[in-house]
């Protein structure tokens, strides 16, 4: 029965605990037993809080069965991406430098999912300080990926990905500044939604880049992750990119119904140098929502010429800014990868920081306009595939071509906007998942969500999981 029951998805597991047909704490522990057995394989943890987890969900039984349910989460276990703070617990963000750090209180995230009645079972794995796509860490070792364990699961929330994908964790939180929810989500198979910027308080959240930075669910499918939406959204006083807007029942709106939405399609941009299996994928996804009634237009959007540079100078700016002093002090505690991009971050002048600036305003006008006249827009989430563990580059159609590149191509445009953006599979290409990006005006995530749980329902992994995860009964 464990291995069904981690196997579940929260959309399957929220009536059962609700109505006690399965407590919280067989959950948990079935949960934990199934992670601890994979991780020597899956190396998705750097932690794991059994004890802790355990009173959680023992906690978590008494307040159900009391009558007292709180929803949707109630009593589920979830690890969570170590750079998200937990009070009087150890954040690693999976570097030497803040490898015994503590925080005095926790993340606003963290705040509300425990009032949620969720269970923590862990810290998850990540690239380190969440800067670089691969996850392959020199302080933890790498997160495999578990549709093939030669490959890397992307980055930087890998373990997130990897976790939920493997049933290691129900489901879970990433952090996105340049993709980083969104690579490791469509390399793992799963779903991953970065909210509009501002949508979800970074309180707590040790920062890569602070005008680009996101965090939001990574999860098995779209309803749970627009009940984890419900969970973590809202204005926080405390983070000052916070935005007073109003959230929504977000999970009450998956009607799946698409008729008329209008489909924007950016050929010149999110369709060039694609990889021919992806492409192929993904416009078939395309098709499958056409024949459920949704209408396809094409859009220009002139500024995503300039994104990727705009997302560099920007990105590598503000993340250098962070570091500066450890860059001086501890150079050689950072690992190779990240300690050279740091040094890059050094080298833009203040000129070019300003122009990246003006570039992404324009960006953010572009987009604007083409949501005039389409809901969302559609693309691949990546244009190639995931690699080996270990390589620099990807293949592109025979093609070797640098990897960081292309990993966050189709990934940057969103966080330069502060646009909702998700990714979910549409299916297999040489057994292994990809996906499917779907983008929406700010603030605009139940137009997102509802798109992509619409596509959902035609099932496109067909029930397919990674061998190593529990089998679906």
């Amino acid at each position: 029965m464990s291995k069904e029951l981690v196997a579940k998805s929260v959309e399957e597991l929220a009536p059962l605990i609700e109505k006690r047909e399965v407590s919280s704490l067989e959950l948990t522990k079935a949960v934990l037993d199934h992670a601890e057995t994979l991780n020597d394989t899956v190396n998705a943890y750097v932690s794991f809080r059994r004890n802790k987890a355990e009173k959680e969900a023992e906690q978590a039984d008494k307040e159900i069965a009391s009558g007292n349910y709180k929803g949707m989460y109630h009593g589920i276990p979830m690890a969570i991406k170590d750079n998200i703070y937990f009070k009087d617990e150890v954040t690693t963000m999976s570097s030497k430098i803040h490898g015994e750090f503590v925080s005095d209180y926790d993340a606003t995230v963290i705040s509300k999912m425990r009032e949620a009645g969720i269970v923590f079972t862990g810290k998850l794995n990540m690239h380190e300080y969440a800067w670089g796509i691969t996850n392959n860490s020199p302080h933890f070792g790498p997160v495999r990926n578990p549709w093939n364990l030669e490959k890397i699961p992307g980055g930087s929330s890998g373990g997130s990905g990897a976790g939920v994908a493997a049933d290691m964790t129900v489901a879970t939180l990433g952090t996105d500044t340049a993709g980083s929810i969104r690579i490791p989500s469509s390399s793992c198979g799963i779903v991953g939604l970065k909210p509009t910027f501002g949508r979800v308080s970074k309180y707590g959240c040790y920062p890569l880049a602070w005008s680009l930075d996101h965090i939001g669910p990574m999860t098995k499918t779209v309803k749970d992750a627009a009940g984890l939406l419900e969970v973590i959204a809202g204005y926080d006083p405390n983070d000052p990119t916070s935005a007073n807007a109003p959230t929504e029942k977000y999970s009450s709106k998956l009607t799946g119904d698409v008729k008329d939405l209008v489909i924007g399609i950016n050929e010149e941009y999110y369709f060039k140098n694609v990889d021919a299996g992806v492409e192929n994928l993904v416009r078939q996804a395309i098709k499958t929502l056409e024949r459920q009634g949704a209408k396809v237009e094409k859009v220009e959007i002139p500024a995503l010429q300039y994104s990727e540079y705009a997302e560099l100078v920007t990105s590598l700016s503000e993340a250098s800014a962070i570091h500066h002093r450890d860059l001086q002090k501890r150079p050689d505690d950072f690992g190779d990868d990240i300690r050279l991009l740091f040094e890059l971050g050094e080298l833009f002048s203040s000129v070019d920081y300003l122009q990246a600036q003006q570039l992404r305003r324009q960006l953010k006008q572009d987009f604007h306009k083409a949501f005039e006249k389409v809901d969302v827009l559609m693309a691949p989430t990546l244009p190639v595939m995931p690699p080996d563990i270990g390589s620099d580059f990807a293949d592109l159609n025979g093609k070797q071509v640098d990897l960081i590149d292309n990993f966050i191509r189709f990934m940057g445009p969103c966080n330069l906007a502060g646009l909702p953006a998700m990714t979910l599979p549409c299916g297999l290409k040489d057994e292994m998942p990809v996906g499917l990006q779907i983008i929406g005006p700010a603030f605009h995530e139940s137009t997102v969500l509802n798109t992509g749980y619409a596509f959902e329902q035609t099932n496109p992994l067909k029930g397919r999981k990674p061998k190593i995860a529990s089998p679906v009964k």
